[in-house]
């Protein structure tokens, strides 16, 4: 009688996938236990998040990646890394802090980056992945590249707001990511079905229009069915899908936490007993794919690599501490483009900008520019007239109102290489984003080790005028300036605007690119050729001999007016505009005080915290003996931006205050 074949037992991959698979969960497991042990002898000076439990999702989810499909990941991230090509041992020597580590002993068990596989980094910061995907993504697109971008994320970062603005806007341009949910059923303690009004994570893609898959998180074949399909879809084209992969963390949240305060003992070992390892064993030898002997000898020499590996990570060296301050910022080196002379032809800001931005975009095929309303329309302010005609869609974006979703875009863009452009019309929309531009975009190069570039623009509008009221008025030069990483440009001229937005385009760093608001329509003079100016360099607007005045933006236009006043008197201003206020350039304001002898700073921003208590700190420390008076600052009030002319004229310098200003200083 002819035998029938067992068809249930039967494994849905190949014997070469099977055994993979296998070798890959083993991997995760094994080293993560090598870590745990390091963790309880102490060889870990941060935390760390273990993955055991969950090794089924990374692993099936990663094995049909190629080496250029980038993995953006979360906090639990050690399990992603191994799946996607990260040798054990750079990953032990990142969380024991050295500097054969991953990240160059920069991150440790929650900033693991390996770009040279893919592997863009993990995040401590809940569903920033979702976007920073998103965003390499929309990279692959422009590159008309087949490259299939990965978020992985928990359960708790599906109700993030990120998780939301990146699934949208991944729906609408059908973008080649597949979003992987690790509902491990609690985000840190607390529950999914306390926290989400629709604990089934993956019917939600329905609201985006793509397709949402629910697997058991513990099945690793039924993991890389579901991902084998999305990573077709995403290369074909068809755009993104959402799996939603139910597993369970089997440690605490974080080694050396408590963990039966808010889940017992009895659902743990239920979900211990469903192992992923055990299961795909089991499946191994019931379908014939593998022998007992096999599978023990692939066991036998995992776990001696995994020993090796912890024993070799304890011997590499620490990293040396002069290393800290490398990579803040790009340190490529600049390719020299001076300045020019301004020359005759008069065009406003709005155009000078958009003379550097045109040029830029003709040069580089991937630079983009994302933002509401700048597409056909050309921008709010006109800021990308003409240029939604030559280059269409995919490289003018007109995006939905979600200004964290699209920054998080933009960041996840320029790690896979694209130059986005963000023009946020207003410096106050992009408070929304705030946490993606000081967490992820002002981090990233410093993080990476310099091995990822940031070169992303940021541009809107600041100041008072036009009673716009208090959320279309805000300054944030100072807010900004804070931050190591980012550079700041606040020009004032035409001129000014030209040469460093085309240097903002051309550097790799983060630029805060803020444009006062009553200057945007002003004529100057401004070369036609392309020309750059370099950040941290003042203008010496105006020579003087009596008083040194620092302004910026709009303050720049007043204090012109109240030295032409001053100058009748016998009063001579000299005026420095510093155009960018990180870096600052303090070396020529201090060379100005030095000849004249007294400083006054005039900033439309509010004392507290702001770019004129820097100048004037500055000043007092270094150039304390060439003072003859007490550096004076003259700012605008401290209160949030009124909506009427009087009130809102009550608030801000203009040139008779400052006319006052110098009168008082030069009689001290």
């Amino acid at each position: 009688m002819k035998k029938t074949k067992n068809t249930a037992a039967a494994l849905p991959v190949n014997r070469k996938r099977g055994l993979d698979l296998y070798r890959m969960l083993l991997t995760i497991r094994l080293t993560e236990e090598q870590l745990l042990r390091a963790h309880q002898q102490g060889l870990i000076p941060g935390p760390c998040h273990s993955y055991i439990g969950e090794e089924a999702v990374a692993a099936g989810i990663c094995a049909d990646l190629r080496s250029d499909d980038t993995v953006f990941s979360t906090h639990r991230g050690h399990g992603h890394a191994l799946a996607k090509g990260l040798e054990p041992e750079m990953l032990i020597a990142e969380l024991l802090g050295r500097s054969t580590g991953c990240s160059r002993g920069r991150g440790g068990s929650m900033h693991l980056f390996y770009p040279e596989i893919g592997l863009m980094g993990t995040s401590g910061l809940i569903a920033s992945c979702i976007l920073q995907a998103t965003g390499a993504a929309y990279a692959a697109k422009l590159a008309a590249s087949k490259r299939v971008s990965v978020a992985f994320f928990g359960d708790g970062a599906s109700n993030n707001g990120a998780f939301h603005e990146g699934l949208n806007m991944a729906g609408i341009w059908k973008l080649p990511v597949i979003f992987v949910c690790e509902n491990n059923q609690y985000a840190t303690e607390i529950s999914i079905r306390y926290s989400g009004a629709n604990p089934e994570i993956a019917e939600r893609a329905a609201a985006y229009n793509i397709p949402g898959v629910a697997v058991d998180g513990n099945d690793v074949l039924a993991v890389y069915q579901a991902a084998e399909e999305a990573v077709r879809r995403a290369r074909g084209g068809k755009g993104p899908t959402l799996i939603e992969c139910k597993t369970y963390r089997t440690r605490p949240h974080g080694e050396g936490m408590g963990d039966y305060t808010y889940r017992t003992r009895e659902e743990v070992a239920d979900w211990k007993a469903r192992c992923p390892i055990q299961a795909l064993r089991r499946r191994l030898l019931e379908s014939g794919t593998a022998a007992e002997k096999e599978l023990t000898a692939i066991e036998d020499e995992l776990q001696t690599a995994a020993a090796a590996a912890l024993e070799a990570a304890t011997a590499d060296p620490w990293p040396e501490a002069a290393s800290v301050f490398r990579h803040v910022y790009d340190e490529s080196p600049p390719e020299p483009f001076p300045e020019l002379p301004a020359g005759s032809r008069e065009v406003n800001f709005i155009k000078a900008t958009l003379e550097a931005l045109a040029s830029e975009m003709e040069r580089n095929p991937l630079l983009f520019v994302l933002g509401e309303g700048i597409g056909e329309r050309g921008g709010n302010f006109a800021t990308t007239t003409g240029l939604f005609q030559k280059y269409g869609p995919l490289r003018l974006c007109d995006t939905p109102i979600c200004e964290r979703g699209f920054i998080g875009l933009a960041c996840g863009a320029a790690m896979a290489g694209a130059q986005p452009v963000v023009d946020f019309m207003f410096a106050d929309f992009v408070m929304d984003g705030f946490g993606e531009i000081i967490n992820q975009i002002a981090k990233m190069q410093y993080m990476s080790d310099g091995r990822l570039r940031m070169p992303v623009l940021l541009r809107g509008c600041i100041g008072i005028g036009h009673s716009a009221g208090a959320h279309h008025s805000g300054f944030y030069a100072a807010l900004f300036a804070h931050f190591p990483g980012l550079r700041v440009a606040v020009p004032s001229t035409p001129y000014d605007a030209k040469g460093l937005f085309l240097r903002a385009l051309r550097c790799g760093d983060p630029v805060l690119f803020l444009e006062h608001r009553e200057l945007i329509s002003i004529q100057g003079p401004v070369p036609e050729e392309d020309y750059e100016i370099e950040f941290g360099k003042a203008a010496v607007v105006r020579q003087g001999r009596d008083v040194t005045v620092v302004a910026l933006a709009m303050m720049v236009h007043h204090a012109l007016k109240a030295a032409e006043v001053l100058a009748a008197e016998g009063i001579e201003v000299e005026l420095v505009d510093p155009r960018t206020v990180l870096p600052l350039d303090t070396a020529t304001i201090i060379d100005s005080v030095r000849k004249t002898g007294r400083l006054l700073v005039v900033d439309e921003d509010f004392a507290p915290c702001s770019v004129g208590g820097e100048i004037a700190a500055a000043v007092a420390e270094m150039g304390f003996n060439d003072l003859d008076a007490p550096v004076r600052r003259l700012q605008g009030e401290f209160v949030p931006v009124p909506y009427s002319p009087p009130l809102e004229s009550a608030i801000v310098p203009n040139p008779d205050h400052i006319v006052q200003a110098v009168r008082k200083l030069m009689a001290e």
